[in-house]
């Protein structure tokens, strides 16, 4: 929400482009500001938004919203994505269940489509408000999501 909120100050048609401080946003989004803080000092470690000092300072994306997937802002926070921490285990440590488990396949193809879901959807897909995807099925014919 923060970064979208970024991009709609930058890049959106309602106001000139300006720095966002993290009260605002924090405000905005009713969110508590410590968190937030640590959100965005996440995010800029990661040369996702830029920090601005000064008495007027906060941040501004570090690239236009099409560039910034939210795979990237994620990963950013919480790490490698993934459904089981067996797909990030390293081999020495791997689940006991490794050898009998029979859901790591299907779970692996579900993670692989969520990756690719999340890989795929810009911030800029959120600020235009568009279906980010759509479900193609006999039961769910043209549900949007």
């Amino acid at each position: 929400m923060a970064l979208q909120y970024m991009a709609s100050i930058q890049y959106g048609n309602l106001s000139a482009a300006r720095v966002v401080n993290t009260k605002e946003i924090a405000e905005e989004h009713n969110i508590p500001v410590e968190l937030l803080a640590k959100v965005l000092q996440t995010l800029a470690k990661h040369d996702l938004i830029e920090s601005q000092n000064g008495p007027k300072g906060g941040y501004i994306l570090g690239r236009i919203p099409r560039e910034i997937s939210v795979a990237q802002v994620l990963e950013a926070i919480e790490g490698p994505l993934g459904i089981a921490d067996c797909y990030h285990e390293k081999e020495h440590s791997l689940c006991e269940q490794i050898n009998h488990c029979n859901i790591r396949t299907p779970l692996l193809k579900v993670q692989e489509s969520i990756a690719q879901l999340l890989h795929n959807m810009s911030i800029e897909d959120m600020m235009l408000g568009s279906p980010l995807i759509i479900v193609e099925s006999p039961k769910t014919e043209g549900v949007q999501l």
